[in-house]
């Protein structure tokens, strides 16, 4: 491939003026020096844009890449979309265990003070939900996380939350993107550390903030005495990340025992044991089933670094010395049932909201307008359940209440004054889940067969595809361009199409515009593709249903069917 070396060396240079950081200058500096072109092009052929989830994108020197130019560029666009909005604007700023996280949460503060946005700053890692939770607690206009969430070691990110706690949803990123995108280094402004404090603009969070954030936690408990001093033992790991210290604090303030992976406690960018630091991945799980076969643990928990996402593990035999994973799917199955069940005892007088994403299974809806809730589908991105609990702040909490928010992906959320998934309130939640059945006599494994029994046999499977560099994202396109030629009594996977749709065709009332297929089967398959919003990937998530009759031969076939549709999509 030819390369416009001109113009690469420009936008290097360009880029070394800007970054004031030798860390994420040297790299851009040896290549140039070395002529390594394909190396600067990937470095600078684009610039990381704003996806569903804010900034992200692998550290290092370039304008395609994580550093402290990119955060301040971006911070700069979203300082002056703030004076727009606000006479007054203020955020409150967190970060992870990822590498220069607190370097990051830093140069943001910074240039928001330099232009005269008031910041607070955690001071210590502090999880996505807490965030979340302290943007609404000191209302402020807006909030920062610094996380790649679940990501690989290499990657970091950036994500802006809006007033309502919620991550910004349109026209607010959109507006904040341009503006980003418009910002010339030279405008950039600066304010130094101690001229911020000074003067005010910079301040630490107070600690009445996360003292307020656990007692909320613990007041969303259905049933608080069934699991204070409850006698089953909890193990636990947070992966290196930010939810070591809430999720033990909530749990000690319960009177549970919980063991934790000394390997895995303490922050650590490198995520040394594990190769990515996500609770979806059975590898990353492994050391703490390991330790619930020596303690004979009752539950498995497991949080990503920013702890929005949660995974569980349970016992499979008695004698627990075999523990299965919990798919998201499972889990947001189970918590639904639980919550609704808790509901039916106590019943408020208002019907009862369960928010899913699209890519969710549908057992959730089953389960929740089977008894009396309505659930509601999404786009994928936990802002879009954040909305729909802001609607009921109207007219419509007249009549209805939140109960449970879901995403497929591990995200899930019982408490309506967090706005966005809560790996930290849904540990404490699980565990009540775990202890009211334990009291029946029932383990969760068999709760699930119940739940089988009664609302119709469900199970999901999810893969995607990978398109990584500068022609990644065009590939993307022509995929999506080709599955959008499929229609009606078409075939795919040897499986007749009996719908399609599209949400980018505008002619979709339940959803905003979005690029996402749904293909409905013959017999009841469902495929929803989706490009990520965040990384260069297409997501394929299949659902398959069956009765009670038709379960064994669902089950025996799965495989079978599941290969089919790679093979077609590959």
């Amino acid at each position: 491939m030819a390369y416009n070396e001109k113009d690469l060396r420009n936008k290097a240079e360009a880029y070394l003026k800007a970054e004031r950081q030798q860390v994420f200058r040297q790299d851009v500096e040896q290549e140039l020096e070395a002529g390594s072109w394909e190396a600067l092009y990937d470095r600078f052929y684009t610039s990381l844009a704003f996806g569903t989830a804010g900034m992200r994108g692998v550290i290092g020197g370039g304008t395609n890449r994580m550093n402290s130019y990119m955060v301040r560029k971006v911070t700069q666009g979203l300082s002056e979309y703030l004076k727009d909005e606000s006479k007054n604007p203020s955020v409150v700023i967190a970060y992870d265990s990822r590498h220069y996280s607190d370097l990051f949460a830093k140069e943001a503060a910074l240039t928001l003070a330099a232009n005269g946005v008031s910041v607070f700053l955690y001071s210590t890692l502090h999880p996505v939900p807490m965030l979340s939770f302290a943007v609404r607690y000191l209302q402020t206009t807006a909030g920062i996380v610094i996380t790649a969430s679940h990501n690989p070691k290499q990657y970091n990110g950036y994500k802006v939350y809006w007033r309502d706690g919620g991550q910004v949803t349109p026209p607010h990123d959109y507006s904040i993107a341009e503006r980003a995108n418009a910002v010339k280094p030279e405008n950039i402004k600066e304010l130094s550390e101690q001229s911020a404090r000074d003067k005010g603009l910079l301040v630490p969070v107070p600690d009445k903030v996360d003292e307020a954030y656990y007692h909320t936690a613990l007041g969303s408990l259905r049933r608080p005495a069934l699991v204070q001093n409850s006698t089953i033992t909890v193990a636990y790991t947070p992966l290196h990340g930010s939810g070591n210290v809430p999720v033990q604090h909530l749990l000690a303030q319960v009177g549970i025992k919980c063991v934790v992976v000394k390997q895995q406690q303490e922050p650590d960018g490198d995520f040394p044991t594990v190769e990515l630091p996500n609770p979806e991945h059975p590898n990353a799980m492994k050391m703490a089933i390991e330790l619930a076969k020596q303690e004979k643990a009752d539950i498995v928990l497991g949080t990503d670094p920013d702890a929005d996402r949660l995974g569980i593990a349970i016992p499979s035999s008695e004698t627990k010395q075999d523990y299965r994973l919990l798919t998201g799917n499972q889990i947001a199955t189970l918590l639904t049932d639980y919550l609704m069940n808790a509901h039916t005892d106590k019943p408020t007088g208002k019907r009862p909201l369960v928010v899913k994403s699209l890519v969710t299974t549908d057992l959730v809806k089953r389960i929740t307008e089977g008894q009396g809730g309505r659930c509601k589908d999404v786009l994928t991105g936990f802002k879009y359940i954040a909305e729909q609990i802001a609607d009921l702040e109207g007219p419509k909490g007249e009549h209805e209440y939140f109960l449970f928010g879901c995403e497929e992906s591990y995200g899930f959320l019982t408490v309506a004054q967090v706005r966005d998934k809560d790996a930290i309130s849904s540990a404490l939640a699980s565990v009540e889940m775990m202890s009211y059945w334990s009291k029946q006599g029932i383990t969760l494994q068999q709760r699930l067969e119940q739940i089988y029994e009664t609302w119709g046999y469900s199970t999901e499977a999810v893969f995607s595809k990978e398109y990584e560099g500068s022609s990644g994202k065009e590939k993307m396109a022509t995929i999506m361009t080709n599955l959008r030629k499929l229609s009606a009594s078409d075939s795919l996977a040897g499986n007749t199409i009996t719908a399609v749709q599209d949400l980018q065709d505008g002619r979709q009332t339940d959803f905003p515009p979005s690029d996402v297929l749904i293909f409905h089967f013959q017999g009841g398959d469902k495929l929803v593709i989706r490009p990520s919003g965040t990384e260069p990937k297409i997501k394929y998530y299949l659902f398959f249903t069956a009765d009670k009759a038709g379960r064994k031969a669902l089950e025996a076939s799965l495989g079978q069917r599941i290969e089919r549709y790679k093979a077609a999509l590959s």
